[in-house]
């Protein structure tokens, strides 16, 4: 079976679904509404000659890829922009949460001075009293020497005595 018969006869390039609404009896100078600048045309030596429709279609195809780059290309520069965005508000929240710690910090150093000098007052105190006990157990030191002292003084008397 040749393709002719499978699929009917061959589709012109103006029937081709590609080609609608292109209009083969326009006159080349009139150009359908279009906003879209038309490529250059290829070098005639590099690419066979093609006809008026199916440059139109190349140029609309060109022109939707064009828009769908620029499409991209906005999309991009969206995101990039969000990106951007996102980069000033962590950095916000960062000297934001710098400040807050930092304040923390101050007071937290502030509360610890203050404890430290209530501690500092209470050892003091209790180092004073020290002081003081062991002043007084410097005195009955010396008094213990001096009881000593009289026990054994008062032993040698006793043993030096004569016996009767």
């Amino acid at each position: 079976m040749s393709r002719k018969e499978r699929n009917g006869p061959e589709p012109e390039p103006g029937d081709s679904p590609f080609f609608t609404g292109l209009g083969r009896d326009e006159p080349p100078s009139e150009e359908p509404d279009r906003t879209e600048a038309l490529p250059a045309p290829p070098c005639p030596s590099a690419v066979p000659a093609l006809d008026n429709q199916a440059s139109r279609y190349f140029a609309s195809l060109d022109a939707s890829v064009g828009g769908l780059q620029q499409r991209a290309q906005q999309l991009i520069d969206r995101v990039n922009d969000s990106r951007k965005e996102d980069h000033s508000v962590m950095s916000s929240f960062r000297e934001s949460l710098l400040l807050k710690v930092s304040g923390l910090a101050e007071q937290l150093e502030e509360r610890l001075f203050h404890l430290y000098g209530l501690h500092n007052e209470l050892i003091q105190e209790r180092l004073q009293e020290l002081a003081e006990v062991m002043e007084r157990v410097g005195q009955a030191e010396a008094e213990l020497q001096q009881v000593c002292r009289t026990v054994e003084a008062a032993y040698r008397d006793l043993c030096l005595q004569p016996e009767t």
